[in-house]
């Protein structure tokens, strides 16, 4: 047992074991650190003419003794390797860069959140697959990064492989194969033998210290601004890091600005910030300054799906709804109300009642496949509610309505507006969506003309509830609450008699919600 472990120990020493050809090799006896120990088992070891290599560093003051049989695998552990943007969608090609949870020089673990990311569909968080230290973060909030794209770069714990222990059922194997962790400093440091492999390791060791620069990407963005590299700026901060005074004093002496101390007071300039913290730009004073804003997220996404839309021939059907008992029904609700976490408005009523108008006429609830020529009818009624948020218009979908009771609509939708204006609802809260509601009589207007939510068909915009006098068949004026929708469909697929039949049956349910009970399930 003692001999197992002996040479489980040997083995396990021996983990930075360098390139044959960089030293010296014999068949000779082995050195007496390895006569000292347990002699090999000949059952265990199959040896002929075994090479061995040995280590003579004088200017570290020890020694080493290991052996291999063909030169170490290069593997990841203490190298530097690189995180991409992973593919976060069908059809995405480039995300915006949000914010970072972590900045250079930090230890991270396997699954830390790195940073999110907002593509055309939804917000991600890109997390680590690597434990170690980050060594170069590569882009800023606001970038657009393509897929693919190294995001950044983390130097890989060593300690996070498995080291290279051998039991005696692999040791014969492992001297054919040779899986030892290697080190990338091992092939450096047997390159001492002589002068020349000194000057080898001075330039090699040269070569990762500017690599490893450690920095913000704001300094970086400073030293390229002013064109210095970064790699010849000497850092004062923690652990060797740059900083902004230190590419500003390198600036200086290179006669490439006149004063540090004028360009940090310009900069000090206490300067308003947005929720995430991000600089303000200030508003011009001139408003006849043209000013250029990048289209980001949602609005990039709004620029894609109406283009397309705009090609579809569209056509509108308006009518004008009684609200009086909606108003009376949602009173009662708000009245009656044993969750006080939840507060009832008159859009999950207008939801329940149009999803049960769409199994009477599911033809509103499809999609074209134009290649084909097909029409599909979907089974689950997905409504999507239209909100505008900070970022940008969005769209994310109550799923399978047709299952789901008023006040199950009502927490639904409460949890997709808090996540669309915290900018963290996911791909799959928007994706799937088989019609549109958009509620523009939140913000204000009677009705708006809607257009394709693709490859939906239809796509309904409601105005606010307004109380408007009216007259009754006797000629006398009563109050009344009425509302007014626009219906919009896709000609190549709908026709006006089939959207005023299917308006006709909402309508119904809207003016006598009582009518719901008939369906409930």
């Amino acid at each position: 047992m003692l001999t197992r472990i002996s040479h489980r120990k040997l083995w396990t020493s021996a983990r930075r074991v360098l390139r044959p050809s960089l030293c010296r090799t014999s068949s000779a006896p082995l050195p007496s650190p390895l006569s000292h120990s347990h002699t090999f088992s000949s059952s265990a070891f199959a040896l002929r003419s075994t090479t061995y290599a040995y280590f003579d560093f004088d200017f570290l003051h020890w020694k080493r003794h290991c052996f291999s049989t063909q030169p170490a695998l290069e593997l990841p552990a203490g190298k530097i390797v690189d995180v991409p943007l992973a593919q976060t969608g069908e059809g995405i090609a480039e995300c915006e860069l949000l914010k970072w949870h972590v900045q250079e020089g930090d230890y991270i673990e396997d699954f830390q959140p790195l940073c999110e990311v907002q593509s055309d569909k939804a917000t991600i968080e890109i997390t680590s697959r690597y434990k170690g230290k980050v060594a170069h973060v590569l882009h800023v909030p606001g970038d657009i990064v393509k897929v693919g794209e190294t995001l950044l770069k983390i130097l890989v714990d060593e300690t996070a492989f498995p080291s290279a222990t051998v039991g005696d059922s692999e040791i014969t194997k492992s001297l054919h194969s040779d899986q030892v962790l290697v080190n990338e400093s091992a092939s450096a440091i047997a390159a001492l033998g002589n002068s020349n492999n000194a000057e080898l390791l001075d330039s090699d060791l040269e070569k990762r210290k500017r690599a490893a620069v450690l920095s913000t990407p704001a300094v970086r963005s400073l030293a390229k601004q002013h064109g210095i590299d970064i790699n010849e700026v000497c850092g004062t901060g923690k652990d060797g890091r740059v900083l902004k005074e230190d590419v500003l004093n390198f600036a200086a002496k290179k006669g490439i600005i006149v004063s540090v101390s004028a360009v940090l007071d310009a900069d000090n300039v206490e300067k308003p910030r947005g929720a995430e913290g991000y600089t303000v730009t200030p508003e011009y004073k001139s408003p006849s300054e043209d000013r250029i804003l990048p289209l980001r997220g949602y609005q990039r996404a709004m620029v894609k799906s109406m283009s397309l839309a705009a090609k579809v021939p569209h056509f509108h059907y308006v009518d004008e709804i009684n609200c009086n008992a909606l108003v009376e029904l949602k009173t009662a609700f708000q009245k009656n109300n044993p969750y006080p976490d939840v507060k009832h408005t008159f859009l999950p009523i207008l939801v329940k009642s149009l999803s049960m108008a769409l199994t009477k006429y599911p033809a509103l609830n499809s999609c074209f496949k134009e290649d084909s020529m097909e029409v599909i009818l979907k089974g689950s009624h997905n409504i999507g509610v239209a909100m505008a948020t900070p970022n940008g218009l969005v769209v994310p979908n109550i799923k399978n309505v047709q299952s789901l009771s008023i006040l199950e609509i009502t927490k639904e939708l409460a949890r997709l507006q808090q996540l669309a204006s915290e900018n963290k609802l996911t791909s799959d809260d928007i994706s799937g969506g088989t019609i549109t509601l958009s509620n523009i009589g939140a913000i204000g207007g009677k009705f708006g003309s809607p257009l394709l939510n693709l490859p939906e068909v239809s796509i309904i915009a409601i105005g606010r509830i307004q109380k408007i006098p009216q007259f009754d068949g006797n000629g006398n004026v009563y109050p009344v609450s009425l509302m007014t929708v626009n219906v919009g469909a896709d000609h190549r697929v709908l026709d006006g008699a089939t959207v005023s039949r299917f308006c006709n049956e909402w309508k119904q349910l809207i003016e006598n919600p009582e009518l719901l009970m008939l369906h409930l399930k």
